[in-house]
């Protein structure tokens, strides 16, 4: 006997500050807007690690480990079982990366927003002092033409 199941669709999830999630896509769309954290990392509640990082990379490959070191995040999201999102108190949110026990929590100390103006500036201030830097040369080398025609 052959069932047949209506053709219906599921809709996507939708999350919003608070749920889990196990897409490793929508888990590393989520921490690539990540800057500066306070990480914490526990096992089963115990404390083994805290303190502040910029989050480097985030990426997905089963061959490659997160990495934590010289206030520096790299972030594999095959690394974690899922992503917890959860808001405090002060209804900020964080992000719990989970794994058998793990737990890397990630505390933004900035956000997107901020994220996305600061490297614009960044952006914008290297074009600057190479725009300084290319007239400091044509000035210099039009006073080397100048000289070398008395």
């Amino acid at each position: 006997m052959s069932h047949h199941l209506p053709d219906t669709k599921i809709p996507a999830p939708c999350i919003v500050n608070t749920g889990i999630i196990v897409n490793k896509l929508d888990m590393k769309r989520l921490l690539a807007d990540l800057g500066r954290v306070h990480y914490i990392y526990t096992q089963e509640d115990k404390l083994l690690s805290e303190g502040e990082g910029d989050v480097m990379e985030v990426f997905a490959n089963p061959q490659r480990s997160t990495l934590v070191a010289n206030s520096a995040l790299y972030l594999n999201v095959e690394s974690f079982d899922y992503l917890e999102l959860k808001q405090s108190p002060q209804q900020e949110t964080f992000f719990d990366l989970m794994q058998e026990g793990m737990c890397l929590r990630l505390i933004p100390l900035s956000t997107p927003l901020q994220e996305r103006k600061q490297r614009q500036w960044n952006v914008s201030a290297i074009e600057a002092m190479m725009d300084e830097v290319l007239a400091a040369r044509w000035d210099a080398e039009f006073d080397d033409d100048c000289s070398d025609t008395f």
